[in-house]
């Protein structure tokens, strides 16, 4: 049991800094950082910082790594080259309240390609989890009004983040399935070395377009948060705690960063607690309850 809070704990604190990712995304265009030379400039530098930790472990399984390098490669390009990308990108289109309402959409399509590909059995409390989550979601994200959800404008921007909800549901669910007998550092080092080849054409293409980038001290504090946090720490979170309580149950905590983008909003932009910010707090957390729930507890 000790184990399934330990990765509780990790789950949380991974969903904790990708909900503060979408914030300073949002920082990064407002300042008109080009969104693709970010993801590149935050890929290598994550690149540069762990290379010294993890290429012994790397070199010493080399012949583990060929073997396996189809699924790590894959596992690069969804994640460090696409879905990071196109997060950046699409907050050019929309906001961050689209952003996180589109990716509340991940646990279910985690929960189907596990079913799919015999990962996990889904089970009925990890269903009504689900739903408590969703509905937790939309009291946070309509202010407790219906009617802003019915009157939200979907465009190109959220349209966009359904490549995103593709691409990690795919990646959690690929986790566990192949179980990946590597440290989760050596993993994300893997994983960048192939998703940078992928990232190098996209900032030409910024460059081409007449996208230049400003050396400043904004674009240096934007790329320390989301190298540090986004990046390194939550990547190694979630990988972990995927790896221990599974892709279905893991997914779940996707979840909370609704809430944590609404506490991050409170506390940056003085805005008030509101009633249904507690109410759809108490939704989120009996749904993530709920999904990891055993059937015969």
């Amino acid at each position: 049991m000790s184990k399934n809070y330990f990765a509780y704990t990790l789950l949380i604190v991974a969903s904790l800094c990708w909900s503060g990712n979408f914030i300073v995304g949002k920082f990064a265009t407002l300042f008109e950082i080009p969104p693709l030379t970010l993801n590149v400039f935050r890929w290598i530098s994550v690149w540069f910082i762990l290379i010294p930790f993890t290429y012994k472990e790397i070199f010493k399984n080399i012949n583990y790594i060929k073997k396996n390098f189809l699924v790590i490669g894959f596992m690069g390009v969804i994640t460090i080259s696409t879905f990071n990308s196109v997060v950046y990108f699409a907050l050019n289109y929309t906001q961050v309240i689209n952003a996180v309402l589109v990716l509340a959409a991940i646990p279910a399509l985690t929960i189907i390609l596990s079913s799919l590909m015999k990962i996990e059995k889904t089970n009925l409390f990890q269903i009504c989890g689900l739903i408590l989550s969703i509905v937790g979601i939309g009291a946070i994200i309509s202010n407790g009004e219906l009617q802003r959800i019915i009157n939200l404008n979907f465009n190109k921007g959220d349209l966009w983040m359904l490549v995103c909800v593709l691409s990690w549901a795919l990646y959690s669910t690929l986790l566990k399935k192949h179980k990946l007998k590597i440290s989760q550092f050596s993993l994300i080092q893997l994983m960048v070395s192939v998703g940078i080849l992928f990232l190098i054409p996209q900032y030409y293409y910024e460059q081409s377009i007449g996208l230049d980038i400003n050396f400043n001290k904004v674009f240096f504090l934007i790329l320390f948060y989301v190298v540090a946090f986004p990046a390194i720490a939550a990547y190694y979170c979630w990988q972990k705690g995927v790896e221990i309580i599974g892709p279905n149950r893991a997914t779940m905590f996707i979840q909370l960063m609704p809430l944590f983008s609404a506490i991050m909003a409170i506390i940056i932009f003085n805005e008030k607690f509101a009633l249904y910010h507690f109410a759809g707090a108490a939704f989120i957390v009996s749904g993530i309850y709920l999904s990891n729930k055993k059937i015969n507890d």
